[in-house]
């Protein structure tokens, strides 16, 4: 992410900054994406669709130089299950520029007033940042938010892509509203908020996307890639599960819940084709 911080402040920080994902995790990255993305794609055309979504309104962000293309393995699963999903239609995510800052809030605006109620927001990577901003912005507007492999801590963002955010930064410009808006953020979420995270992740550092645990916050951890987290088995599995979800009242995570409806509705297929 942006390193807004002087070295000084660095250097008085209350906590040091975490090291990023061992480069192998990094170099990594591609290959395992590329099983990942097509093995959900295979499961969901096993695995029946559910509809357990109502129609309620999903919106997903994508991360750091990420489009909603990258994103729509998860828009398709998400929609598999009855959601009504949107993607942010804002092009490539160059950062917290001015364009995009605005877009995205009336973007949000323009999908809640289509619906008439709250929306819950997905977002990978720095896109979880901006859902966190989202849910700041709007508390009786957003469901819940799913932050997924998103370094939301101070110490943690700086990550394997800090210098691409610089990079974006001198290219496309900076809004005056960068900093204020990430120190917001940073703050607790006043809506039922999960944390995807993975220890295998080889972008951004995974103890930087931990959120405090309480009545309305929760970490889980699926074994995916960074860049695999829009498209992981895994990780959709726990996307789903978690916007089922009562947002006043969550069930706690389990994956035996999760894998044990997955294993019925591949079990449905099986039966179906027999």
């Amino acid at each position: 992410m942006y390193d807004f911080r002087t070295p000084e402040e660095r250097e008085a920080a209350a906590a040091p900054d975490l090291a990023k994902p061992p480069a192998l995790l990094t170099a990594a990255e591609v290959v395992r994406a590329a099983v990942e993305f097509p093995s959900s794609w295979v499961l969901d055309t096993v695995v029946p669709a559910r509809d357990e979504g109502d129609g309620r309104p999903v919106l997903v962000i994508p991360g750091f130089y990420g489009t909603d293309g990258l994103t729509g393995r998860l828009r398709g699963h998400l929609r598999r299950h009855g959601y009504h999903v949107h993607g942010w239609r804002l092009g490539r995510n160059v950062g917290l520029t001015d364009r995009l800052i605005d877009g995205l809030a009336d973007r949000f605006a323009e999908i809640h007033a289509r619906h008439g109620q709250p929306v819950s927001v997905v977002g990978w990577s720095f896109g979880g940042l901006l859902a966190r901003w989202l849910a700041h912005q709007r508390p009786a507007d957003v469901r819940q938010v799913l932050c997924l492999g998103s370094p939301w801590r101070a110490e943690g963002e700086r990550t394997r892509s800090t210098a691409m955010f610089e990079r974006a930064r001198a290219t496309h410009g900076l809004s005056e509203r960068a900093r204020p808006m990430v120190e917001h953020l940073r703050g607790p979420v006043p809506v039922f908020t999960t944390a995807v995270w993975s220890k295998t992740d080889g972008v951004v550092s995974w103890r930087g996307c931990l959120v405090d645990e309480g009545p309305l916050s929760e970490n889980i951890h699926v074994p995916s890639s960074h860049v695999g987290l829009v498209a992981n088995p895994f990780a959709l599995a726990v996307v789903a599960d978690r916007l089922r979800q009562d947002p006043l009242a969550p069930e706690p995570f389990a994956w035996s819940r999760c894998l044990r409806e997955s294993l019925v509705g591949a079990r449905s297929a099986v039966g179906a084709t027999s």
